[in-house]
């Protein structure tokens, strides 16, 4: 089965034993809201919530290519557990860029090269 998991990264990265990009990004910022969340004072009552999907969003990036559906599932109920706090807001902006990523690659497959808004 580790040999299936070195497939998985090469087709992502092209080299063997690379992580993708995008799921280092990923863990990156989930690692920042984490400790963003870990340091704010005030009691929170979903932050148990948070925390839970914090941690699925970094096994998913982990574990090779996450299925985009899960990853915005997970944000959502991230951002819906801390958004209204301030102090997260850029780390968890972060983790939103980082999961918008994901989708970037398949919109651009979508629209092809050299295709635009049609704005000059």
């Amino acid at each position: 089965m580790a040999e299936g998991a070195v497939v998985v990264e090469q087709e992502l990265t092209g080299r063997p034993g690379e992580r993708d990009p995008r799921a280092v990004e990923l863990s990156a910022a989930v690692s920042r809201l984490r400790r963003a969340l870990a340091a704010h004072p005030a009691l929170l009552p979903d932050r148990d919530a948070a925390e839970d999907e914090l941690a699925a969003l970094d096994a998913m990036a982990g574990a090779g290519e996450p299925e985009l559906s899960r990853l915005r599932r997970s944000l959502l109920l991230v951002a819906g557990a801390v958004g209204s706090v301030s102090a997260l807001a850029p780390a968890l902006g972060d983790v939103r860029t980082a999961v918008d990523r994901f989708d970037a690659e398949k919109t651009d497959e979508v629209k092809g090269p050299g295709s635009g808004d049609g704005a000059s």
